[in-house]
């Protein structure tokens, strides 16, 4: 069988193709474009923009294929183990109750035993606002910028603008100032996984942000 190290199986365009990914299960970007194939053991690849590849649904992953979710599909069975020691793991999402609407963050925060939630209403704002917001506050809230840190998040939207090059066409004070704020970490990866897949942390997230909009004043 073909080694699929530095692969990983994914959508582009209605057709299932594998695309090149680092030792963290991350797209390897050049140029704002992701590398794919059709097939393993095709000589041919083809760059095209990240954002038209998408995860496939886990609900429709056959059993049998072997294929484990991806940090773009959900949460890896061994993702703690490729971790560097020390990782601090931050879990984000924003809600709003509609696009504007009534919105809130919410955080979990992870560091070995110990744990952190942020819970935070924002006022009226989008989504994508909310979402982005999330990621903000759980960069403020860490400390320690010398030891690696994981962020989760179940954006494409943010997970575009801040690990595949997309350039915001709104929101561009928010992202410049997130972006900022990456640059002071050491170790700093940002990790897409996919909503409601069951990931306990994110749940729990979506419950934060959810939870400070119904608690708002």
């Amino acid at each position: 069988m073909k080694d699929r190290s530095g692969w990983e199986r994914m959508m582009f365009k209605g057709h299932k193709v594998w695309l090149h990914v680092d030792n963290d299960q991350q797209p390897v970007v050049r140029d704002n474009k992701v590398l794919i194939k059709y097939q393993l053991d095709q000589d041919h690849e083809y760059r095209v923009p990240g954002e038209a590849v998408k995860p496939i649904d886990p609900a429709r992953l056959k059993k049998k294929s072997g294929v484990g979710r991806s940090s773009l599909t959900g949460k890896p069975k061994d993702l703690h183990d490729s971790f560097p020691p020390n990782t601090i793991e931050a879990y984000t999402d924003g809600a709003s109750s509609g696009n504007p609407g009534p919105a809130g963050i919410g955080v979990v925060l992870r560091f070995g035993s110990r744990e952190k939630e942020i819970s935070k209403y924002i006022g009226i704002s989008t989504n994508n606002i909310a979402e982005l917001t999330a990621i903000e506050a759980a960069l403020k809230a860490i400390h320690t910028t010398q030891i690696p840190v994981r962020l989760y998040t179940d954006s494409q939207y943010c997970y575009g603008l801040l690990s595949l090059g997309w350039r915001p066409k709104r929101n561009e004070k928010l992202v410049a100032a997130i972006k900022k704020l990456i640059g002071r970490f050491k170790n700093l990866k940002i990790l897409k996984v996919a909503a409601h897949a069951g990931i306990d942390e994110n749940e729990r997230a979506d419950r934060l942000a959810r939870g400070a909009i119904r608690g708002r004043a």
